[in-house]
């Protein structure tokens, strides 16, 4: 399944940000069954609370594309957006959002309720690889605790 195959390249993302101490999200954007952007939380290295791993994948797939819109392209996320990437990924006009596991503390839907804060004509897949997305980050603050 291809959903799963780019959702796969977003945990190695994710899996990126955990070896260098960052909260392990990853993030992946892709147009045409190809990869145009990749992303990881870079929080703790750029000292930026904004570097999350879909804003650094946009902010990529923007400068690769020469183009602020991404009606074409489908944004993999390990998991759930907050609501500051819901928004970024709502002005980008990105097609198609893809994401693994739920956040129940930061996660866009704690802010938003019911409502979409995507794009109106953005699709939604959620809970691809929920379960690997969210043993790793429960490794990472595990590891953080001892």
């Amino acid at each position: 399944m291809k959903d799963e195959y780019f959702m796969r390249m977003a945990l190695k993302e994710a899996e990126r940000a955990y070896d260098e101490g960052e909260v392990p999200v990853g993030a992946i954007v892709v147009i045409d069954g190809k990869i145009v952007s990749r992303g990881y939380n870079m929080v703790e290295k750029l000292n930026d609370p904004t570097a999350h791993a879909e804003i650094i994948a946009l902010t990529s797939a923007f400068n690769a594309l020469g183009s602020k819109y991404l009606p074409d392209a489908t944004l993999y996320v390990t998991v759930e957006p907050c609501l500051m990437c819901a928004g970024a990924l709502h002005w980008s006009k990105t097609g198609r959002v893809v994401w693994g596991a739920s956040d129940v503390k930061n996660g866009h839907h704690v802010y938003t309720e019911d409502r979409n804060p995507f794009h109106p004509k953005t699709q939604l897949l959620t809970g691809l690889l929920a379960d690997e997305a969210a043993e790793l980050m429960k490794s990472f603050f595990r590891s953080k605790r001892h």
